[in-house]
């Protein structure tokens, strides 16, 4: 048999990788590795107060409380009984239509304060963006007392109007009203920010087609903020169908118009912290998600074709 000779040339690349690659594999590792490194603090965060909690919560959801044998493992019961609840079911519809009615005028009211805002060009243009974005800074639960102030029949501006606004049918467009004042700041920014991002170049072509400012407006620059307006709307909806915070502090003020299941949020928080019922509030809980993932899920399909989110 004939033996194959090996050159002395070709036997350093058969003995292994040279030592340029290994150095580029241990920098690739490195640079990962710090990545990594850098990731921890969050994910550390995320795992700690979001996906823990979160399992210890369906986990409670499984089972149910009795006097005799105490925790006991109940399946999916918890769930069935929430949405047999004509209580859950009444508080689902409540923020459905309330999501309906208040989002279009949340947007509505962030797009033309971002399209003024954004053909201004005066030196009060950046005084007036902030102004609008001022209410967002306020927190919440003191955004809601102060209109609930402001809301009195005694001691309000609006009391000589003689209209009560915490009244069975005037309080959900009070509160509509205290989160439009809240978060229409918040998402003029959005939208504002992707004006910014713009070429100039298409509005200077349109003004010399005879194109007016509404018409640039309404034709050119809302059309090329689309995914900026599908990702405003999309927070509008989640944040909307997990209304909570706004009733629970005007509660006080007409607990017969603002009910103990006013919303799911509050139908769940009441059943916690008010009846001790844990087991349930946390069924409702995910179910109240399955809602909101479900409704996101839903806008996002049927605007998939008019914007770059997929």
């Amino acid at each position: 048999m004939t033996e194959v000779q090996t050159s002395p040339a070709a036997a350093p690349a058969a003995a292994g990788p040279s030592p340029k690659t290994g150095t580029q594999r241990s920098a690739r590792v490195k640079e990962a590795a710090t990545g990594w490194l850098f990731a921890l603090p969050f994910t550390v965060l995320l795992v700690a107060f979001l996906l823990l909690p979160m399992a210890y919560a369906f986990k409670i959801s499984l089972y149910r409380s009795t006097l005799i044998e105490g925790e006991v493992f109940a399946w999916f019961d918890n769930y069935k009984q929430a949405i047999d609840d004509p209580l859950v079911r009444e508080g689902v519809v409540r923020v459905l239509v309330f999501g309906l009615l208040q989002t279009p005028v949340m947007i509505g009211t962030a797009l033309i304060a971002a399209l003024l805002i954004d053909a201004a060009t005066s030196k009060f243009s950046r005084f007036f963006r902030l102004a609008a974005f001022v209410p967002y800074a306020v927190p919440v639960v003191i955004g809601t007392l102060m209109w609930g102030f402001l809301y009195s029949d005694s001691i309000g501006p609006f009391a000589w109007t003689g209209i009560d606004f915490t009244s069975s049918d005037t309080v959900l467009a009070s509160l509509g009203n205290i989160v439009t004042w809240q978060w229409a700041g918040y998402n003029m920014i959005v939208l504002y920010a992707a004006l910014q991002g713009l070429p100039r170049d298409v509005y200077e072509s349109a003004r010399i087609d005879g194109a007016s400012e509404v018409q640039i407006a309404l034709r050119i620059k809302t059309p090329m903020i689309s995914s900026a307006l599908v990702l405003a709307t999309l927070f509008t909806i989640m944040g909307t169908l997990q209304f909570f915070t706004e009733p629970l502090i005007l509660q006080p003020l007409n607990p017969g118009a603002i009910t103990q299941h006013y919303t799911p949020n509050v139908y769940a928080y009441n059943q916690a912290f008010s009846f001790q019922q844990y087991n349930y509030s946390a069924a409702i809980s995910f179910l109240l998600g399955a809602v909101v993932f479900i409704g996101s899920y839903i806008f996002l399909f049927a605007t998939r074709k008019r914007s770059a989110l997929r």
